[in-house]
């Protein structure tokens, strides 16, 4: 999300850096590709003209043009601006303030990823949050809607409303809420049904639903990937129902991210919450702040720690930097950290969040692909041996790479490979302890470049087929 916006915003500004002073024609001409890349990025025109016009009318002034670094002042003038657009510094937390249960109203359209939105919410409720949610199905148009949702609710392990045959929409809602204060529910997630397209009867149906429960959260749920569509329904459904807040689903996708950017300012609600994958856990709350460092190219440091605290496994973690501290790291410490990456998500999309990487991410996600087939395929080939040659790959000889290639599915060339990136690897993770987080980006960078032992796998970035 947002790659070209990025690209070509951080395009502008190289150019203004690299002059002296600057004149207001240079700023015009810079707004003009400024405006012409949030166009492209399908933000809504209302939306870039009074971008454009904040940022020209701030621009221009004399502590700008007289100043030592005018690009850099530019920058941040733009930076600000980007915050204001997508709704101001700080995350809008879902709103819980109100006697158990709390009910909350998911809208939107068919495939919009609400139902699902709905499962991620509960998880997030239940794990983060640690509150009892109830899930419960409005959606009688589609057969197994209701069925899908029942078993998100397994899943994410909260409470799904039973199935009863016959039930209108509002009749379900009065039901979910009368269990939800008998069971002693803290929160109550309707799913109601979507369409295709907006109707009139969408819209009534939802309304009688919202009279009958009075819910503290309406939450659209748009999809990201369908650019200004998704900022019409959300001008649509906020005109016809009142939102109190939206969901982006697919985030992680490649739309030009133009929905985002106009969302605050046609609809007047905040962006809560974006989904960023398929599973469960990939929902995150929206920071208005660390967007913009990510169109701008200054990273989401941040976010990038966030998602490491919640994904990652702390104590095999702190158990593997003891072994690598006495230099006892070996094969299954190997694949341990191979199953951490994973965890973390795209490799490109990591890029993404460190500050000055968005050229590298451009060049890593058409190695995305290749990257998990050889993290999987290192990760067979580990599993066919046995735990002495896990843990002492020195003896490795001959007969026993052919016997693990066979049982793996690999090749002796493979397992050289892997044993020979392994030995770097080793190399590499003793050094981390002196790094800070400079050090690290550099690693990174070398890791995917092919710098060497010094900064990457196997002197070469990731192995070739």
């Amino acid at each position: 999300m947002f790659e070209s916006l990025s690209g070509k915003m951080s395009g502008v500004f190289e150019g203004l850096s690299k002059r002296g002073k600057l004149s207001e024609d240079d700023v015009a001409e810079a707004m003009r590709e400024v405006r012409l890349a949030m166009l492209d990025a399908d933000v809504a025109l209302p939306v870039v003209r009074d971008f454009v016009n904040k940022v020209r009318e701030r621009a221009v002034g004399h502590e700008v043009l007289e100043s030592i670094s005018p690009g850099q002042a530019v920058a941040k003038i733009v930076n600000d601006a980007l915050i204001d657009a997508l709704g101001g510094a700080g995350a809008v937390p879902l709103d819980l303030n109100a006697p158990a249960p709390v009910p909350i109203l998911m809208v939107g359209l068919q495939g919009s990823g609400k139902t699902t939105t709905s499962g991620k919410i509960a998880l997030r409720l239940s794990q983060r949050d640690r509150r009892k949610v109830l899930l419960a199905s409005l959606d009688v148009q589609r057969p197994a809607a209701q069925l899908q949702l029942q078993q998100l609710a397994e899943r994410a392990g909260v409470g799904s409303l039973p199935i009863v045959s016959g039930e209108g929409p509002v009749q379900i809602a009065r039901r979910a809420l009368d269990v939800g204060r008998r069971e002693g529910y803290d929160v109550v997630i309707l799913d109601t049904a979507g369409r295709l397209s907006i109707d009139e009867a969408l819209m009534q149906e939802v309304r009688d639903v919202r009279e009958a429960t009075r819910p503290v959260e309406t939450l659209l749920v748009v999809d990201a990937m369908t650019g200004q569509d998704a900022v019409n329904t959300a001008q649509r459904f906020n005109e016809a129902v009142g939102i109190t807040g939206v969901v982006m689903s697919r985030m992680d996708g490649d739309a030009r991210g133009g929905a985002a950017l106009s969302m605050r300012a046609v609809t007047g609600a905040p962006i809560k919450l974006v989904g960023t994958g398929e599973k469960l856990e990939a929902l995150e709350e929206f920071y208005p702040e660390r967007v913009a460092g990510r169109i701008l190219g200054l990273g989401d440091i941040a976010g990038l720690v966030e998602r490491a605290s919640e994904t990652l496994d702390h104590e095999e973690g702190e158990r593997v930097a003891k072994k690598m501290m006495a230099g006892k790291f070996d094969l299954d410490d190997y694949a341990s950290q191979l199953r951490q990456i994973n965890k973390m998500g795209s490799i490109s999309g990591i890029m993404g969040m460190l500050p000055g990487m968005g050229k590298m991410k451009d060049i890593l996600e058409s190695k995305d692909a290749d990257a998990v087939a050889i993290f999987r395929k290192h990760q067979a080939i580990i599993s066919s041996m046995t735990k002495d040659e896990r843990k002492t790959p020195a003896i490795l000889k001959a007969s026993r790479k052919k016997r693990i290639a066979a049982g793996s599915g690999t090749t002796v060339q493979d397992v050289n490979k892997l044993l020979k990136q392994f030995d770097d690897m080793s190399t590499m993770m003793k050094r981390i302890n002196k790094m800070g987080l400079g050090g690290m980006k550099k690693m990174l960078s070398g890791l995917m470049s092919g710098a060497g032992p010094g900064g990457g796998f196997g002197g070469g970035g990731f192995p070739r087929r």
